[in-house]
């Protein structure tokens, strides 16, 4: 069977279904979830002193310069440049179905834990619970990965 990737961070906000024959269609691409700097309470402040977790805020993005397949939300760094996010879907504060993985500043992936409910029961221990995670490959960047990779090409 063919595979295909359809870059996540090309689709702002959109909602989009591709269906080819004979193909998977598999998402890809690296995006940020950030939170309203209106809602920064204590809470996360005792995240990033307590936990080394910064969660990222519309007043404060960081730039990513890497590329995910499949498709990684970032929701957090913390002071090593590493970048915890949720595989497969956007990030979600409410849900639990996927996986956090953790991307150090050599580019490796590390699985945190299987949801984010685990994540956050653990929040003390995750940098000890780290473990090698082989389901994500890392790209330096699009350009990179579209040597290895077919994209699907939106703009046709």
């Amino acid at each position: 069977m063919r595979k295909v990737y359809l870059d996540r961070s090309e689709l702002t906000g959109a909602a989009i279904n591709v269906e080819l024959e004979d193909t998977e269609v598999i998402i890809a691409g690296t995006t940020i979830f950030p939170m309203s700097a209106h809602d920064k309470n204590e809470e996360y402040q005792k995240y990033a002193s307590d936990y080394d977790i910064q969660f990222i805020f519309d007043d404060d993005i960081p730039h990513l310069e890497f590329f995910t397949v499949p498709h990684v939300d970032i929701m957090a760094n913390d002071s090593k440049g590493g970048f915890i996010g949720t595989v497969y879907q956007q990030s979600d504060l409410e849900s639990d179905a996927r996986p956090i993985c953790y991307i150090n500043r050599d580019l490796e992936c590390l699985i945190i834990s299987e949801n984010l409910n685990d994540f956050l029961s653990n929040v003390g221990t995750w940098q000890d619970d780290l473990k090698p995670y082989d389901k994500i490959t890392i790209y330096r960047s699009k350009a990179e990965a579209g040597t290895k990779l077919e994209f699907i090409n939106l703009s046709v």
